[in-house]
């Protein structure tokens, strides 16, 4: 069962590296790079809930919340080197989350303007998306590595 949530992460990544590398590339609209940032945020869903399940089948925690903010902190309490994995999964819910503008759209320098308050915006354009794909493969890869107690999964190589 776990497999199958590491899996969804995986493709989850894969969706995203394709719409970075591939439709970003030729349509350069903010949407694609919105889209992108809810895969980023699906893909880190899908490593949580697979390192909870990991932790409920040694029984270390009872049963697995269905809300994803109490998901992300019975995972901090039950491992608490997530913590940096857990704050970027929360940067990345705030920049879905807040109003958003546009900036040169359909041409190279494409930005979204996350606007969390009026004194504070977040300009996510394609280098800044490709550096939050980079990390949230590295947080997947870490919570997968956390929740086995530090040993690669057998069918990851």
């Amino acid at each position: 069962m776990s497999d199958d949530f590491e899996d969804h992460a995986k493709d989850e990544l894969k969706r995203a590296d394709h719409l970075i590398y591939v439709t970003l590339k030729y349509t350069r609209t903010v949407d694609v790079i919105k889209n992108t940032i809810k895969r980023l945020i699906t893909a880190l869903d899908f490593a949580i809930i697979d390192a909870l399940n990991h932790l409920k089948a040694k029984g270390k925690i009872k049963e697995i919340p269905a809300h994803p903010t109490l998901k992300a902190n019975l995972l901090l309490q039950t491992l608490p080197k997530s913590k940096k994995a857990l704050e970027f999964y929360n940067y990345l819910k705030r920049i879905d989350r807040a109003e958003y503008g546009k900036k040169e759209e359909y041409r190279k320098n494409v930005a979204l303007l996350a606007r969390e308050s009026p004194k504070s915006t977040i300009e996510v354009n394609v280098e800044v998306l490709r550096d939050l794909f980079n990390k949230t493969v590295v947080f997947v890869n870490e919570l997968e590595l956390l929740s086995n107690g530090g040993k690669p999964a057998l069918h990851n190589q």
